[in-house]
């Protein structure tokens, strides 16, 4: 921005102070950074979990349980005291290894790979899902490391009809709840084969007062593609096409969970779903990379699989409900993340990066921003000498929440601390602060205690208040 005349000395002044103020700040963050908050140190250790003998993972936040045996599966994750997943009571401390399985599917519950596109065996679909060595196998599980990041590996075996072999390592950190996983599917054959790698979370939907009831609080949520290939931008593969679960607005797509069964498709190229227990206010966002060339099985990127009551047709030919009740049925919903279709030569990997984010929050969850989600976004409201600031989020690190005032042009022109956060606790913003006459958006962003910007929880325009002016 240039102005002549009279307006040159002020300009140069003005652009003196901000300067003056951004290196002020960056000194602060500097110094936060170079003596950041000390953590305690996350944990590897032995342990038994429901009768199985497992493994946990710890840090201040997250208690995280793996059962080798059960084909590697990440059995719970806990977060702040809250368990997130379906652990099936009818399976708790048993194990039938693929050899003694006749065929059958075993589901233990919790989270796990699996190949995909499934379909008729024929050797270039899955016929699952059924117990084989991917997805019941005995894995071996190494310890990587521990301290400041713990982290272990997973090795599986090779499973002679696909061809595949998968390892996987998990690891967290101590500075915050993230869950990192790098998972590998390896062409462990002599002939070239082609799959797509999944990661299948089955997340517990009962109702936590009364595990015979169902939450009926219970929200899954992926930003829409604008170029779907899918009619309303998703794709019904099984149960009700017209299932009252399932919504569209503003670019979201949004699922309710009742108890029928049904799985949805989603070409989404945002990289995120969101798992939003809204009864107790727990929150999950999965992300991951997607390759905008890549041949995704059927065009789809994400999955959402909900167990439930299903129709069928009785032997006169009369339909009936199937598989009713939660011994039959159990409550549970399935978050799926696919991977391209890949060719592997024999001894050829291919690995997918994924995270997970949990996080608290008061209300329904209506997006996810770089360093938190969000159920009411932030508004800024004008006043004489700032802006009321007001949002309902909730926080993937602990730190504290600033107020970034920018320009018409984008340009930073002042920073005002908020609060302090943490991921275990939802945030009400309801504040005002002093700011800049001038400034036309307020962007807030999350510096976490190790004096890092995680990003934007959201930005608004500032709007003046009723019969005032800014």
């Amino acid at each position: 921005m240039s102005r002549s005349g009279t307006t040159t000395g002020v300009v140069q002044r003005f652009r003196g102070f901000v300067a003056l103020e951004l290196l002020l700040i960056a000194m602060v963050v500097s110094v936060v950074a170079e003596n950041p908050k000390p953590h305690s140190p996350c944990k590897v250790s032995p342990t038994t979990f429901d009768g199985w003998n497992a493994e946990e993972l710890s840090n201040p936040w997250l208690q995280l349980v793996i059962v080798p045996q059960l084909g590697g599966r990440l059995m719970q994750v806990t977060f702040a005291g809250h368990p997130y997943l379906f652990v099936n009571p009818k399976y708790k401390g048993k194990y039938i290894p693929p050899s003694e399985a006749n065929g059958k599917w075993f589901n233990y519950g919790g989270d796990k790979l699996w190949p995909l596109p499934e379909g008729p065996d024929d050797g270039s679909h899955w016929p699952g899902p059924l117990s084989d060595p991917l997805d019941d196998g005995e894995y071996q599980l190494k310890v990587i490391s521990q301290g400041s990041a713990c982290a272990v590996r997973l090795d599986g075996p090779a499973d002679a009809k696909t061809g595949l072999q998968y390892s996987r390592e998990i690891t967290i950190r101590t500075d915050s709840p993230e869950i990192r996983f790098h998972s590998l599917m390896k062409n462990a054959s002599d002939r070239t084969i082609r799959w797509s790698m999944q990661t299948v979370s089955q997340y517990d939907t009962s109702d936590a007062r009364n595990p015979a009831e169902y939450n009926r609080n219970f929200w899954a949520l992926a930003q829409l593609n604008p170029q779907s290939a899918y009619f309303n931008g998703y794709q019904v593969r099984a149960g009700l096409a017209n299932d009252p679960s399932f919504a569209t607005k503003d670019g979201m797509f949004s699922l309710h969970w009742l108890y029928l069964e049904n799985e949805v498709w989603l070409d989404s190229t945002a990289g995120w779903l969101a798992v939003d227990d809204a009864e107790s206010g727990y929150a999950m966002v999965e992300r991951s990379h997607i390759e905008e060339t890549g041949e995704y099985p059927g065009k789809a990127t994400l999955i959402f699989y909900k167990n439930g009551a299903a129709v069928d047709l009785d032997d006169s030919g009369k339909p009936l409900l199937r598989d009713f009740g939660p011994t039959q049925a159990p409550y549970y919903m399935e978050s799926e993340i696919n991977t391209p279709v890949v060719e592997l030569k024999p001894d050829q990997s291919y690995a997918m990066d994924t995270l997970w984010q949990p996080a608290r929050l008061e209300g329904r969850i209506t997006g996810v921003s770089e360093a938190g989600i969000i159920a009411n976004p932030i508004t800024a409201q004008a006043s004489g000498r700032g802006a009321r600031m007001t949002g309902s989020l909730g926080v993937f690190y602990p730190g504290k929440l600033v107020a970034q005032f920018l320009s018409a042009s984008g340009a930073h022109v002042k920073t005002v601390e908020l609060t302090t956060v943490v991921p275990e606790r939802p945030v009400q913003l309801d504040q005002s602060i002093e700011g800049p006459r001038d400034a036309e958006s307020v962007s807030v962003h999350l510096i976490d205690d190790q004096g890092r910007d995680r990003g934007s929880v959201g930005q608004a325009r500032l709007v003046a208040a009723m019969g005032n002016s800014k």
